[in-house]
Formats: C-alpha cells, sequence, structure tokens
C-alpha cells in the first residue's frame, strides 16, 4: 500500500482546507485515517472512516470542524477543515489500516494503522 496525502499549506485562524489522501497498491484498505503531530508532541488521532461505509469518526476537537469522506473510484479519501485554529498546526499523515476490523471498533491508535503515507504540513497562522 502507498499513500500520498496532499493538500496542507499556510492559511490564517478561521480559514479552510482539504487534504487529500490517495491510496495505490493491491492490499485493500478496511479503513484510512488522519493523523496529526504539532512540533514537539505525540501524533495523535484526527479522523478516520471505514471503506465499508460505516459512519466516520473524530476525535472531539475535530468533529465540528472536520470532515473526512471517500471517493472509492478514486480511491482517494478527504479532510475537509473548516474553522481552522493554530493548535491545529502540524504535520498530517494519513494511515491505512489493512486486516479487518470487528463490527463497533473503531481504531484509533497509531498501532492500529499499518501503512503511513508522507505527512503534508499545515499551518494556522493567528
Amino acid at each position: 500500500v502507498q499513500l500520498q496525502a496532499s493538500g496542507g499549506g499556510l492559511v490564517q485562524a478561521g480559514g479552510s482546507l482539504r487534504l487529500s489522501c490517495e491510496a495505490s497498491g493491491r492490499t485493500f484498505n478496511y479503513a484510512i485515517g488522519w493523523f496529526r503531530q504539532a512540533p514537539g508532541k505525540e501524533r495523535e488521532f484526527v479522523a478516520a472512516i471505514k471503506w465499508s461505509g460505516a459512519l466516520p469518526y473524530y476525535t472531539d476537537s475535530t468533529k465540528d470542524r472536520f470532515t473526512i469522506s471517500r471517493d472509492l473510484a478514486k480511491n482517494t479519501v478527504y479532510l475537509h477543515m473548516t474553522s481552522l485554529k493554530p493548535e491545529d498546526t502540524g504535520a498530517y499523515y494519513c494511515a491505512s489500516r489493512t486486516s479487518p476490523i470487528n463490527d463497533g471498533l473503531r481504531p484509533d491508535q497509531k498501532s492500529e494503522f499499518d501503512y503511513w503515507g508522507r505527512g503534508t504540513l499545515v499551518t494556522v497562522s493567528s
């Protein structure tokens, strides 16, 4: 699996950005997640979506501002971010879960994802 993240950039507080994560390869992706890492901090979960079409899920700090979606035909997952805050600054990574997910489970830990793309940098100025 190869994951290509793009769409990062510099934006003012209150602005919006849309990140893209294109997945390629023959392995099936059961879920795609977005994580972010601010300078000097641990990588943290942002949002994820299962390829089965189950409802996406978010961390509390992003659920009212970010929307994750997928385009099956393009094998691409998007993260639409609105009302951006300086604390949203960081490198954003997409990750793939290539093993089956039991019903009701919502992977949101780094260890639950198998492949990672390179990050795309988001900088939100105040």
